[in-house]
């Protein structure tokens, strides 16, 4: 059954039921049924499904770029734990996880609408609700379901599941070679293990973004901050970092500071979206102030200083 525009029409039931154009004669649009719209395509204020044609704005970038950060980081936390302290493959490795997941996120871009470009069409996302469509099917009588289930927030939701497709793909490719050849100071039972680290770490991202990602997609900033802060302090307590003399006696924990870093300042823009310079741009520099408050604390809250002074009963 079809319907123009100029007819009378039952609004559809339903947050996420539109109809879809089947033919345009003029300024005259003629519609279908009520249902799922297409893929691409999202429901207007007047329930009719439109063509998705904006770009995705500046959050929805720095969202997909914590979605993409994720494996990659897990990579070299697992390439780290498993090298051992003495392995000079771990250099390689990690530039090689780098490059597994610049190129996924290159390919995923350029097979995504429009195909062959680095740009994307996107809709615009509303609310969390359009994340999860799949839970606002409506039944008008109670017992039959009119399934209009479709991804609202295309493509922000499946490109995440396109990427960590490629990441394993070229993973699976090409970090067994290079591990084969280069990690000779790593046991045969030690050498993949990073690799099979990755076999249970991306299961886990793909149904930490499949349940959770509306969530992901509001609450990223603050996870980026709370874990850059609480995995620095753990890392530099470890480390046994407690001045700053102690932070230049190894180049690695330079490097570990200056990615927290980068971590802080992802975190803060991603909060403010740097909607206006001038007064977002000052937040950043706020970023070395976790790690310069830890060092000038750090000697008055280790454990030996403490039990000392309770021994002596100050």
């Amino acid at each position: 059954m079809f319907h123009s525009a100029v007819d009378i029409q039952p609004a559809c039931l339903g947050l996420y039921c539109g109809r879809t154009v089947l033919s345009v004669n003029g300024s005259v649009e003629t519609y279908g049924d009520c249902g799922v719209c297409p893929r691409g395509q999202r429901t207007d204020d007047n329930k009719i499904c439109r063509e998705c044609m904006g770009s995705p704005d500046r959050y929805d970038w720095l969202y997909l770029g914590f979605m993409a950060m994720l494996p990659l980081v897990l990579h070299w936390f697992f390439i780290e734990w498993y090298s051992g302290k003495k392995s000079s493959s771990a250099l390689l490795q990690h530039v090689t996880a780098l490059f597994e997941c610049s190129v996924a996120a290159v390919v995923t871009l350029l097979v995504s609408d429009p195909v062959g470009s680095l740009h994307i069409r996107s809709c615009k996302v509303k609310k969390l609700s359009d994340w999860y469509t799949m839970l606002y099917n409506p039944s008008p009588d109670y017992i039959t379901t009119v399934h209009c289930t479709h991804e609202a927030v295309y493509p922000l939701y499946t490109i995440v599941f396109i990427y960590y497709a490629f990441c394993l793909v070229l993973m699976m490719l090409l970090r067994p070679l290079l591990v084969k050849k280069i990690a000779c100071g790593l046991g045969k039972s030690d050498r993949f293990k990073s690799i099979y680290a990755a076999l249970y770490f991306f299961p886990v991202l793909t149904v930490l973004q499949a349940v959770g990602g509306g969530l992901l997609y509001y609450a990223f900033p603050y996870i980026i901050l709370v874990l850059s802060l609480v995995t620095l302090a753990v890392y530099m307590s470890a480390s046994e970092v407690e001045s700053f003399k102690d932070l230049l006696v190894r180049k690695k924990r330079l490097v570990v500071l200056f990615s927290h870093w980068l971590l802080h300042a992802y975190g803060i823009i991603s909060i403010s979206k740097l909607d206006k310079l001038e007064q977002d741009l000052p937040l950043l520099a706020l970023v070395p102030a976790p790690a310069l408050f830890y060092l000038l604390t750090a000697k008055y809250t280790e454990p030996s200083r403490i039990l000392s002074e309770g021994g002596n009963g100050h």
